[in-house]
């Protein structure tokens, strides 16, 4: 192979630095690379899609594992559909969506505190008005009082 894609072309044209090149090839995301006469790696454009998939996988929640998976499923496919995105696409989904859930109750337990003005753990955690959800030994221990 006297042409193709040295490691810097193929990782500025897919947005990534070479450590993150090699480091995909290490994990095996990576098809090994032909070499030049000088030893180079020479890559093709399938390896600056390839990188491009990784990188849009994991700006949706994939792990790297996951990503390694799903390529795997997607090589031995031959024309046979697989059970692999749409699965674990939906699977993925309902983790954002619980992920959310539990954001939104911190983000309004939150929002609480700071309406509420507190300013020191202990002394909120102790006042019955006290909006963060501490532990049932903490709400045992609240008494009445001015709040925070």
């Amino acid at each position: 192979m006297s042409s193709g894609l040295r490691s810097g072309q193929v990782a500025e044209a897919a947005g990534v630095n070479v450590q993150t090149l090699r480091y995909y090839e290490r994990r095996g995301l990576l098809a090994e690379p032909e070499r030049s006469n000088g030893g180079h790696r020479l890559y093709g454009e399938e390896a600056v899609t390839a990188l491009r998939v990784i990188k849009a996988a994991q700006r949706l929640g994939f792990t790297l594992e996951e990503v390694a998976e799903l390529l795997e499923a997607g090589r031995h496919r031959h024309g046979r559909p697989v059970a692999g995105l749409q699965e674990r696409a939906a699977a993925k989904l309902a983790e954002v969506d619980a992920k959310i859930a539990d954001l939104t109750t911190i983000r309004t337990a939150l929002a609480a505190a700071v309406e509420a003005g507190c300013d020191d753990l202990t002394v909120c955690a102790s006042s019955a008005c006290c909006p963060i959800p501490f532990t049932h030994l903490a709400e045992e221990n609240r008494h009445a009082g001015p709040c925070c």
